[in-house]
Parts: C-alpha cells; structure tokens; sequence
C-alpha cells in the first residue's frame, strides 16, 4: 500500500479548504462548524420548549423553528456587549436562534418558557421567547407585534448622536408590516441628512397566523417599501446560512460605513406552526434549514456522520438537564 507523505497529506487538506471556500462563500470551515452547531442546539432547544408545553408545564409556546439559517449568522456578526458603542438589538419572539447565537444557555430559555421566578428576563412574568438580556444590549422583546421597530429607532438616534459607529438591529414577521409602527420606522430612519444607523429586517414565513401572505400585499416584496423611502434594500433566502452570513455582513459593513439605514428581508420556513394556539405541530412539507445544511456539510466533508450524532446528542442531554433543573 502507497504511503502519504506529510507534504501530501498538506496538499490534501488545502484542497479541502479550497473546496470549501468555493462551495460556501468564501467562509471557513471553522465558522461553518460553528454555525451549524448553534443550529442544532437552537432547534432543539425550541422542541424542548414544545415538549414542556405539551406536558402541561406551560402555559403558551412560540419560537424560531425553521429560522435557524437566518437567526444564527444575525447572532454572530454584530458587535455584542453593553452600553452605547456596542450593537443593540430590538428583536421578536422568533428569535432564539440569535440569542443562542449570542451564547444565551438553554437553561434561560427554559426557565423562561416555565414561568420561574428565576427567569433573568421577564422574572416569569411573560411567555416564551420574550427576551431581555441588558449585557449584550438585548432589549426586552414586546408582546404587541411591530412596536419594536420605532423603539429601535430610539436606539440607533442615541448611537448617531454619540458618534459611536454602533448599530441598532431590529427584526419582525412578515404580517406585523401592516401595522403602523413599521411604516413609521422606514420614515425616521430615512430623514435626508438624519438619516439612522438601523439594520432593519423582516423574517418572511408567509403566513400571519393563519393569514397568507397571497392577497394581503400590493407590493412584489417587503423591500420595496424601503427602496421607497431611498432605504437601501435586499431580498434574501433566509433558509440558507451562507447566504444569510453574507448578506448581514455585508449590510453591517455598509450602516458602519455610511451611517444610512439598510433593509434585508429573508424568506425562512414555519416549521412548528404559528405557536402552541395552531398546535405547534411539525410541517413536513416545509424547507428544513438544519437539516439541509447539515447535508450539504456531511457531503463537502466538512462534516462526519459521529460528529453529527455527537452534537445532537449533547444539546439533547443539555435540554433535558435544563427542564429537570428548572423544575
């Protein structure tokens, strides 16, 4: 049998490398580990949530299923700490992916989801997802749809006055566009020569409730109404991470740049439902985000099936371990 000398085997995994970088936008392996991780954990973070709800140990559930690829990278990228010259974040209550993202441990969410009194965010006062994390300027998520958007507006108004090159994010469904809060953030936030430094973004599931989207908006996408208030503006697959990561950067890049607004829409799944009201129950004619990426690694190589096994493995024993301690 032919041998493998060290410089072959250097070879070789150059050629992995290289093989990656083209098949995933230029991002390491590294990094596409990482976000395939935070993936997994947040999903099956959220189908612990659903199980606890369905052992009677909760009152109401709604989350992110199914907005993994567009969640995580929104987690990763901005500059996360406390105070001013950091990022604040102004999200809504799909939005665990970010927080798992920005290291929130499941044990948060659980007791959250349970109404503990230990529950850092809301003191068990509140339902599910509704986070406040004040250490990585988390601001408390708000049970009115939309309210978030204008609030956010306060934020990034605090940042330009400060000079401080941060960035306000905020994000919302599809169906809380129709409310007036939405249209009263594109407006501020695009005020010739005041304009905000605002990342404002819209997860497209195409349902409001169990209202279509078909048939409730004049417009060809979300984006255009951004482009008509001279918002720069972009429609993304937010079921692709790779896409997603780019897109974000790139936008984050342009508000620190420019101290000019930015639009994303991105078009995610549904995959559990809107909530526990409509049953919560698995959609098997949806796009799994977290599976098919994590197909697309274990096929580039990127990914072993152990490895695989392993990580699914650990966030469930983690998720069980968070409900028996929260109890």
């Amino acid at each position: 049998m032919k041998k493998t000398t060290p410089a072959a085997k250097v070879g070789q995994n150059q050629g992995v490398q290289g093989k990656t970088k083209n098949l995933f936008g230029g991002l390491s392996k590294d990094l596409l580990l990482q976000i395939h991780e935070l993936m997994v954990k947040s999903r099956i973070l959220e189908e612990r949530l659903i199980k606890i709800y369905r052992a009677g140990e909760s009152f109401f559930w709604i989350g992110g299923p199914g907005e993994e690829a567009w969640g995580v990278p929104l987690g990763l990228l901005p500059r996360k700490g406390r105070g001013i010259e950091y990022d604040f974040f102004h999200l809504h209550y799909r939005c665990t992916p970010t927080m798992v993202a920005l290291g929130m441990p499941m044990i948060e969410a659980t007791r959250l989801m349970m109404n503990r009194s230990t529950d850092i965010s809301t003191g068990g006062r509140n339902f599910s997802g509704h986070y406040c994390f004040p250490q990585w300027n988390v601001a408390p998520v708000t049970s009115p749809i939309e309210v978030q958007y204008p609030i956010a507006c306060g934020t990034a108004h605090a940042q330009k006055r400060a000079k401080a090159k941060a960035i306000s994010i905020v994000s919302g469904g599809d169906a809380g566009t129709a409310e007036g809060d939405f249209a009263s953030c594109l407006v501020w936030a695009s005020r010739r020569g005041q304009e905000l430094p605002l990342l404002i973004t819209v997860q497209n599931n195409r349902w409001g409730i169990s209202t279509s989207y078909q048939g409730q908006h004049g417009e060809e996408s979300i984006a255009n109404r951004a482009k008509a208030f001279e918002i720069r503006a972009r429609v993304v697959d937010g079921n692709d991470p790779i896409e997603s990561y780019i897109a974000i950067r790139e936008e984050l890049d342009y508000i620190r740049r420019t101290g000019k607004p930015s639009f994303i829409e991105a078009s995610v799944s549904r995959l559990y439902g809107h909530s526990s009201a409509s049953g919560a129950n698995f959609e098997k004619g949806d796009f799994d985000c977290v599976r098919e990426f994590e197909m697309k690694l274990l096929k580039a190589g990127v990914l072993t099936d152990s490895r695989v096994k392993e990580l699914w493995r650990q966030y469930e024993a983690e998720g069980v371990a968070a409900a028996d301690q929260a109890r």
